[in-house]
């Protein structure tokens, strides 16, 4: 008999990563700014990925061979992203959404593979989570950079 819960995740899992590909491919095409393009681009490919992996297993079967990819840190070594990025512009925004929609994922993933009795699907959950993690690393960096732009351009700081 089929998991429920498990089904039911699958389905949020399946339903997040597809809108967070749409999302980003939007932002992608509004953007003026080469940098958060090919930002935009690279996380929505990364999630038709995840909703691939998810698709053609039917369901969680195995983690993936190898290590969560990292194909962000490179965009950010370059500083142009930040530098292209107005703190108060649209693509500012966008970062905002999209950290709110990595934390969403990160904690669906997470909470399913902490209730997983099947070692392959809490793998994959773990796996998917920790992905999602560096989503969100990268964009709260990008976010805190910009917030620091906003205090020096302003003439703010606290202490």
């Amino acid at each position: 008999m089929p998991d429920n819960a498990a089904i039911e995740v699958l389905k949020m899992a399946l339903l997040l990563e597809r809108q967070g590909k749409l999302f980003y491919e939007q932002v992608a095409a509004q953007t003026g700014s080469p940098a958060v393009r090919e930002l935009f681009r690279t996380l929505a490919d990364e999630e038709a990925k995840h909703a691939a992996l998810l698709a053609e297993r039917g369901g969680p079967a195995a983690v993936p061979a190898g290590e969560v990819p990292d194909t962000l840190s490179s965009l950010v070594l370059s500083g142009e992203i930040r530098r292209q990025i107005g703190a108060a512009s649209y693509e500012a925004a966008a970062i905002s959404a999209a950290i709110e929609m990595e934390n969403r994922a990160v904690a669906l993933y997470s909470g399913r593979a902490g209730q997983a009795s099947d070692p392959a699907e809490r793998g994959l959950y773990q796996w998917l989570a920790e992905w999602e993690r560096g989503h969100q690393r990268f964009l709260a960096r990008i976010n805190q950079e910009l917030i620091e732009e906003i205090w020096q351009d302003s003439g703010f700081w606290p202490f």
